[in-house]
């Protein structure tokens, strides 16, 4: 991403993040940080058609550590899948190594935003009670789970947004071939796949999670911490 576009980011969550900012202040400036960041992904996109050497389809993988693992390596998911990539999770010691393949750009896009998103959900289990009589571990878990579907979400309406006002006509057929292109990239390393089990999560903590999903900056702040994936969120 060009430094440029960072500094503008940057700026942005600058503003959201300032304790003197009304939330409808802060909530618009975060839209316009995310904003930049789906166009990119797009412009991205129509620069690779163009000339495929500047995005090639690539892979990394990403360590999640305990604990609290799977609910981390279902965040990750979430933000991944609409941004184009897709995840393979494996079983890694106490936690998982998540092996994602997309194209480079996108892989950049999801390093960014999941960094910051732990910082951010670690912030908000800090600050959630956990109700009297329940365990804390469920509580969490489902409050990441909350957390996670609603981050999902607000990611594939900035990315719908981000083609709609591209005004290129061919965009989602672009896209859709990246797709296709991940997608068999994933099925020549791992030709027998199979879906993991649905989880049945106890804890009462979705809304909880939901609701700071809801609020969670998704402009990519973590390229200015020290944060790292996998980490950040304590027992």
């Amino acid at each position: 991403m060009s430094e440029a576009m960072l500094a503008k980011v940057r700026k942005l969550l600058a503003k959201a993040e300032n304790p003197a900012c009304t939330p409808e202040e802060s909530a618009a400036f975060t839209a316009k940080a995310t904003e930049l960041i789906a166009r990119y992904g797009v412009d991205r996109a129509l620069l690779a058609a163009r000339d495929p050497t500047t995005d090639p389809v690539g892979d990394r993988v990403v360590e999640v550590v305990a604990p609290y693992a799977r609910d981390k390596a279902g965040l990750l998911a979430a933000v991944a899948d609409p941004l184009r990539c897709r995840c393979v999770r494996r079983r890694h010691g106490t936690g998982f190594a998540m092996h994602l393949f997309g194209f480079a750009s996108d892989l950049e896009r999801v390093d960014l935003l999941f960094t910051s998103l732990l910082v951010q959900a670690a912030h908000g289990l800090a600050g959630a009670v956990v109700p009297a009589g329940e365990h804390p571990a469920a509580f969490r878990r489902s409050w990441l789970a909350g957390f996670a579907r609603v981050i999902g979400a607000r990611l594939a309406e900035a990315e719908a947004g981000a083609v709609t006002g591209s005004g290129a006509p061919s965009v989602a057929l672009v896209l859709a071939d990246r797709s296709d292109r991940v997608q068999r990239r994933v099925a020549e390393v791992y030709p027998r796949l199979r879906t993991a089990a649905p989880r049945r999560l106890a804890g009462t903590g979705f809304a909880s999670g939901a609701a700071a999903g809801r609020r969670a900056d998704l402009g990519g702040r973590g390229v200015t911490t020290d944060a790292r994936p996998g980490r950040g969120i304590g027992r």
